[in-house]
């Protein structure tokens, strides 16, 4: 259905990686598009797609994924409450990869158009998407180095790290608890592990006080020993100060 939903979430997020003013912030509440609902685990979009609309996560979370030819998935990124992961789809005409929910998830799909009018109307709007797809980036990076260079303790705690900073940074932690409805398959995916060594690296992590772990929430005990653990440095996040 068409509707003007609830985007604090999208608010939120921006004003996570740069100060907003309230017109902007209005505008944005403003924003249009038609809402869907879906189940775990059920794409979004998908790869091949020639999309006119981009997609904002309102609730739950996703994945961005690849497949091989084998079937074999390769995640590169997680996407909570406020992303819009396939921001490039503006400018890049055909989807080269998919995004999928990880539990039941509320997406608005904003038509291209509605977005380009908006960055023309509010340039600083614009900026502050294409410092989110710069940043998109800068996240590359740090996983390619996670991937490459880290065991797979440090992946985890790394990986674990990044989750508890970007929902912390939007207002989405209970405490020093988050939810993430992540199974070991999908910690697999996205770390290249099997399921038997996720699942070895997580107690290692519980047995050594860092996490809890119980039904898609994660609690930080040690957050100075878990940093340290996935040598984290939130820099290529770039939140703004307050935020961090």
């Amino acid at each position: 259905m068409n509707a003007a939903p609830n985007t604090t979430p999208l608010i939120h997020k921006l004003e996570s990686i740069l100060v907003l003013s309230e017109d902007e912030k209005d505008v944005l509440s403003k924003l249009s598009g038609t809402i869907k609902t879906v189940g775990p685990r059920q794409d979004l979009v998908r790869e091949g797609d020639r999309p006119s609309e981009c997609c904002l996560i309102l609730e739950g979370f996703a994945c961005r994924y690849k497949l091989t030819n084998e079937g074999k998935r390769q995640i590169f990124s997680f996407h909570i409450p406020g992303d819009i992961p396939d921001l490039q789809s503006l400018h890049l005409d055909v989807m080269d990869h998919s995004l999928s929910s990880l539990c039941a998830t509320k997406a608005l799909y904003i038509p291209h158009e509605v977005i380009r009018d908006l960055t023309r109307r509010c340039p600083r709007i614009g900026d502050v998407f294409w410092r989110d797809t710069l940043i998109d980036g800068a996240v590359f990076r740090e996983w390619i180095l996670n991937l490459g260079r880290r065991e797979a303790y440090g992946r985890m705690a790394h990986l674990l790290c990044e989750l508890y900073v970007r929902l912390k940074a939007v207002g989405l932690t209970t405490g020093d608890a988050y939810e993430f409805p992540l199974t070991q398959a999908e910690f697999g995916d996205a770390l290249g592990l099997s399921t038997v060594h996720v699942n070895r690296t997580l107690q290692d992590l519980r047995g050594e006080g860092l996490i809890t772990l119980r039904s898609g929430s994660v609690t930080v005990l040690d957050w100075d020993r878990l940093r340290q653990a996935g040598e984290f440095d939130p820099t290529y996040l770039h939140l703004r100060k307050a935020a961090a």
